[in-house]
């Protein structure tokens, strides 16, 4: 029972580390010019969805990735 609380732990930061990323990278674009006014709000509440979404992707991504290598030793 702790391997799998060890495991929702480890998934837990590793999207929040991939959340976090993305959003950081995220700001490196120019999103200003794209944002029509009044809607600041809205533009970060999109903001901040399409970075959970591209880092829960890439976490996803991650994670199975790990599994499968450590599976790997049962194809022989």
């Amino acid at each position: 029972m702790a391997v799998f609380g060890q495991q929702a732990l480890i998934s837990m930061m590793i999207h929040l580390v991939f959340i976090a990323l993305t959003f950081w990278s995220m700001q490196a674009l120019r999103f200003e010019k794209a944002i029509s006014p009044n809607r600041v709000l809205q533009a970060r509440v999109l903001f901040i969805l399409v970075s959970i979404a591209i880092g829960s992707t890439v976490a996803n991504f991650f994670l199975s990735y790990t599994t499968w290598s450590q599976q790997l030793p049962y194809l022989w």
